[in-house]
């Protein structure tokens, strides 16, 4: 008694080994290396702000130099040298608000790669959760394959049986047999088709599929009307969000550009130690300090092409701003669609193989009197597989559908799902580089 007990208290853990198609998700959202690789970008990206603040601080530079000069006369040889070293500061005092534009341009790009960064974690967990329905459909499309074939395998028997005792004909045994060497046909095929889901959970998900379950549609963050749906899209959507940003970024860029046009102011100065003995071979040291300031007056026509070709790009953000707006609203809509058309799919199949099995019974026993033939007996069976792998494809369509739905409104994320992962936050590493001054070494040592 003590050893069942223990028995079933060993294989409980077990149970915990079943992934559900959240664990899916955040095991994705953790490990998918196009997803890393994305926030390595984000990281280069904001780089870009200090790179842009550097025009508000100071230039400086060192020199050094030594010079051996030797002197053959005819009364001797003479060698003299001399040394020089030195630094210089230079600060720009005003560029026509460049660089004030340059950051702020830079910032708008921070915060348009953050939205970007988004749309991909977005796109991921909607690629694990496709993934993850696309198995589990497969999984109940084999085991109707199966139990396809071991039906299709008594009938042949049956069939056989009867042709033994006379009471059946040899074309029963011959369709019979067709039929099952097609059934075999079709169970190769749906497991080679799983083993392809399988392979592509693994590229997105980054682990082996196990315990795969027939998974329900999304129900956090599902709107209550497609009007709903299509408002929170225009409005939450990160791929319209960042397109904004662009614009913004745009905007700045073509201020900087027109900031040649306008004048500029430089501070530089610098100390010179002179030393030898050559001359007066007295050390001497200089100080100066030199204010320039410089008018662009024309410089060559590229400043107006600049100009241009910068307000063409801020023309070109707009309207591509427009453009997410109308995709994202199309992709709601089709999405909405497609839930819409799927649970109706469901409640249809669930009638039809209902009326299946009973009309393959009924087909059966009327066989046995006589009155059907195998034929019809294999035409009912068919159409009872017709109608479960259309309910297992129509259930994996509805997940789908209802993820990608969440995913056009931008609600397919870590936060809203309530996934079982840490969250990247991308605005830790951005405070920590945006005013540096120096350092080789990124925020994580490397």
């Amino acid at each position: 008694m003590w050893a069942a007990v223990s028995t079933s208290v060993l294989l409980a853990p077990h149970a915990v080994l079943a992934e559900t198609i959240f664990g899916a998700m955040a095991k994705a959202y953790a490990n998918n290396p196009d997803l890393n690789a994305a926030r390595a970008g984000l990281r280069a990206t904001d780089e870009g702000v200090p790179i842009a603040k550097s025009g508000y601080r100071p230039q400086v530079s060192a020199s050094a130099t030594g010079t051996l000069t030797r002197i053959d006369a005819e009364t001797g040889r003479r060698d003299t040298h001399d040394g020089q070293v030195g630094i210089s500061i230079t600060q720009t005092i005003f560029d026509g608000f460049q660089t004030l534009n340059n950051v702020r341009a830079a910032q708008s790009d921070v915060f348009s790669g953050r939205e970007t960064l988004k749309a991909n974690e977005i796109q991921i967990l909607l690629s694990a959760a496709q993934s993850y329905a696309n198995i589990a459909r497969d999984q109940q499309i084999v085991s109707i394959r199966r139990q396809n074939l071991a039906f299709l395998r008594e009938q042949l028997n049956a069939a056989q049986a009867r042709l033994d005792v006379g009471e059946g004909t040899r074309t029963d045994v011959s369709q019979a047999e067709a039929e099952l060497a097609n059934a075999q046909s079709l169970l190769v095929a749906a497991v080679a088709q799983l083993k392809q889901s399988e392979a592509v959970y693994v590229q997105i998900v980054g682990a082996a599929p196990t315990g795969i379950r027939q998974p329900r549609p999304a129900t956090k963050g599902m709107p209550r009307s497609l009007d709903q749906a299509v408002a929170t899209g225009l409005r939450e959507n990160p791929q319209i969000l960042a397109a904004q940003y662009n614009v913004d970024s745009a905007g700045f860029q073509v201020k900087s550009a027109e900031g040649t046009m306008l004048p500029g102011v430089v501070l530089q100065g610098s100390v010179t130690r002179n030393t030898g003995n050559s001359g007066t071979g007295i050390d001497d040291t200089t100080a100066s300090v030199t204010a320039r300031l410089e008018v662009p007056i024309y410089q060559g026509g590229a400043e107006y092409g600049q100009i241009r070709q910068a307000k063409e790009v801020l023309g070109q953000q707009r309207i591509l701003v427009d453009s997410a707006r109308a995709s994202v609203q199309q992709t709601v809509v089709s999405a909405h669609a497609q839930l819409e058309s799927a649970l109706a799919r469901i409640t249809a199949s669930r009638s039809q193989i209902s009326a299946a099995n009973l009309a393959l019974e009924g087909v059966i026993e009327e066989r046995k009197v006589g009155q059907r033939t195998t034929l019809d007996v294999l035409d009912a069976q068919q159409d009872v597989l017709d109608a479960q792998e259309s309910l297992a494809a129509a259930q994996r369509d509805a997940v789908v559908a209802s993820y990608a739905l969440l995913a056009a409104m931008g609600k397919l994320t870590v936060a809203v799902q309530g996934l079982q992962v840490a969250e990247y936050r991308p605005e830790q590493h951005y405070e920590a580089v945006k005013d540096k001054w120096f350092g080789l070494r990124t925020v994580d040592g490397r």
